[in-house]
């Protein structure tokens, strides 16, 4: 490895290995770590933090899911002789006021940006994806999604703009030094709204259902998540329902020079790779 290898923390994980991929694929020296990788990272185990710092230049940063540890992060990476900082972070951050939700992330940009390192933010709508790989997947292949979201849409962003935005980012020293960026969607939808989209593309009758916070807590508790993470992920929804975060951005342009991936685009390619099964005889009959 050179002194301009990129560090991607969180290699597993939604954006992290799309990221990898991307600056491997641009000739960028890539480090990508996770728990189970060679050199082993750890959020829990600042043991495992030198060795994946050793001779980095840029890191890409997945926070962890506690306040704290990213500001010892960040003064070993000062110490390791990293350059610069680009935080994955959560739309609207400075916004969020007394929330319960997201003291990891505002922890975590505290310390990137109270830095003597070259930092960028890029703070992130809710992905896509979150349909069809994470906690949303299973109850839409059950046929029904239940959430305690209303009528406030929200702008959500196909993670592969996320990636293309961090790839940039990572590979652009000095232009976007010190920016936050707000990534958003094109165009903000209802969770109904996204739900009879993925319906229609999947040829699967899918529905959408409000639940209260606590009501949605129970059900994570119940398949297999803590309490305090059930509650962490219903007050999410607690702030989205004050509307603030509601609103697009051209943040992404700025950034890439185009605009972001539609939900359709996303719900299409979804789709066709499975994501939520086969359509109904009735659709394949037609």
């Amino acid at each position: 490895m050179s002194n301009d290898t990129t560090l991607v923390l969180g290699a597993t994980g939604k954006t992290g290995r799309r990221v990898a991929a991307r600056l491997r694929l641009g000739g960028t020296p890539v480090r990508a770590v996770s728990r189970s990788s060679r050199i082993r990272f750890d959020w829990s185990d600042p043991g495992s933090w030198d060795a994946a710092l050793r001779d980095i230049a840029v890191v890409y940063v997945v926070p962890p899911r506690v306040p704290g540890p990213v500001h010892a992060f960040v003064a070993r990476a000062e110490a390791a002789g990293v350059r610069r900082l680009v935080l994955l972070s959560g739309r609207g951050a400075d916004s969020w006021g007394d929330s319960a939700f997201g003291l990891d992330m505002r922890s975590a940009e505290d310390a990137v940006r109270g830095s003597a390192l070259e930092w960028t933010v890029l703070r992130s709508s809710n992905f896509a994806q979150n349909f069809d790989e994470d906690v949303f997947h299973a109850p839409l292949v059950a046929g029904e999604l239940a959430l305690p979201a209303g009528a406030v849409p929200e702008p959500f962003i196909d993670v592969e703009d996320v990636a293309d935005a961090a790839a940039a980012v990572l590979t652009e020293p000095g232009r976007h030094a010190g920016r936050v960026y707000e990534l958003t969607g094109p165009r903000a939808l209802t969770f109904g709204s996204a739900v009879e989209l993925i319906s229609r593309a999947s040829g699967r009758p899918l529905t959408y259902r409000q639940v209260s916070p606590a009501e949605y807590a129970a059900t994570l508790v119940e398949e297999g998540l803590s309490e305090d993470d059930a509650h962490h992920v219903a007050e999410m929804f607690v702030l989205m329902e004050r509307g603030l975060l509601a609103g697009t951005t051209d943040d992404l342009a700025t950034v890439l020079g185009r605009a972001p991936r539609s939900f359709e685009d996303y719900a299409v390619r979804a789709a066709a790779a499975g994501a939520w099964g086969a359509p109904t005889a009735v659709d394949r009959a037609a």
